[in-house]
């Protein structure tokens, strides 16, 4: 008989907690503790619930499986770029042999410098690093001296001080792109919301917006853009508000570092009597399932997450057989999207636009 598939509701028994707590901590919406959140999604691995079904690989052709460890800041929940990623790689590394163990890098351990209580390095074949960013933690991890490959990085990295293989959605051309598209269509100032330095991602796109303005002869005005520390952007719900409501002046267009900011961004605008795209236009970036409901739906740019997973897991697996390579940086395309929130016309209500 066909084995029933994990629901909701076995995880909310398994832990002792209600329905709809385990499903606003798999899907990170409401206000859920982080330790709860992460007792649910442990769970739900635990339980091989959807797309946390991480199955132990049995022995293959009468190999003793190997052990992959995946290091993260924090758990994805279902609509980050992280679930269908961690999806991909452990089908495929599933399938040479390796088992995946998740360990969860929390703040105090990066700023003591320390591993995750459950990380026993002399257990581990390689290691997978998903949102990472701090670069003495980086060093520390590749000091072990075992295969590791970084999804994303600290945006300050020095490749050639880098010893790991780093793999990156494509950034810099698809912002590049979008940056472009909204020149072309008439907007002659265009801001930039995100942190730059949070990241290798978030700085490629801001260099990709930047490129876009250089080359069409437009100035980058610091007053319309919001480039404030990335923990800020979370810190309480009515900071993107009080940034916006600070602006004096708007630009026609705003180019956003992701999908989520995007979003409060326009939130953030209709709290003020501004509508997207009738008086400016937004893009984002992550093709987030937010992006698709968000109304007007978000111009953004797609990530080939599961593919971005299985193509880790192979470069992993091959730096693994062989140590000695030399390291690769690799980049898998993204694809504009264009939508709603950007008609390619310029803002109705020119009053409220600043060129």
């Amino acid at each position: 008989m066909a084995k029933e598939k994990v629901t909701i509701q076995d995880i909310a028994d398994a832990l002792g907690i209600s329905r709809n707590t385990a499903s606003k901590a798999l899907n990170d919406s409401g206000n859920i503790p982080e330790e709860t959140r992460n007792r649910v999604i442990k769970k739900a691995i635990e339980l091989k619930y959807k797309q946390f079904a991480y199955v132990e690989s049995e022995q293959v052709l009468g190999k003793t499986p190997g052990n992959i460890a995946l290091l993260t800041e924090n758990l994805p929940n279902t609509s980050h770029f992280g679930s269908l990623l961690i999806s991909g790689l452990e089908k495929r590394i599933s399938s040479e042999g390796y088992n995946l163990s998740i360990h969860i890098v929390r703040e105090v351990d990066q700023s003591d410098l320390a591993l995750p209580n459950n990380f026993d390095a002399a257990k581990v074949d390689g290691i997978i690093c998903i949102e990472l960013f701090d670069l003495e933690y980086t060093r520390l991890i590749t000091d072990l001296g075992i295969p590791t490959i970084f999804i994303d990085c600290a945006a300050n990295i020095c490749y050639p001080d880098f010893h790991a293989d780093l793999l990156l959605m494509e950034n810099e051309h698809s912002t590049y792109q979008l940056t472009k598209k909204l020149i072309d269509s008439g907007c002659k100032s265009i801001g930039f919301v995100g942190d730059y330095n949070h990241c290798k991602s978030f700085n490629e796109r801001w260099v990709g917006y930047h490129r876009a303005m250089l080359e069409s002869g437009l100035q980058v005005d610091p007053a319309h853009c919001i480039t404030d520390d990335d923990k800020l952007f979370f810190s309480k719900p009515g900071w993107m508000m009080e940034r916006v409501s600070a602006l004096e002046s708007l630009p026609s267009a705003y180019i956003c570092a992701n999908d989520f900011i995007a979003v409060e961004l326009i939130r953030a605008f209709r709290s003020r009597q501004v509508t997207v795209p009738q008086h400016l236009v937004i893009c984002g970036f992550d093709n987030a399932p937010e992006s698709r409901i968000i109304e007007p739906p978000l111009t953004t740019v797609h990530i080939y997450s599961s593919e971005m997973g299985i193509k880790a897991a192979e470069m992993l697996l091959s730096r693994i057989d062989n140590p000695a390579q030399p390291y690769q940086v690799s980049h898998i395309a993204t694809t504009p999207i264009i939508r709603e929130s950007t008609p390619g016309i310029m803002p109705a209500d020119p009053a409220l636009v600043s060129n």
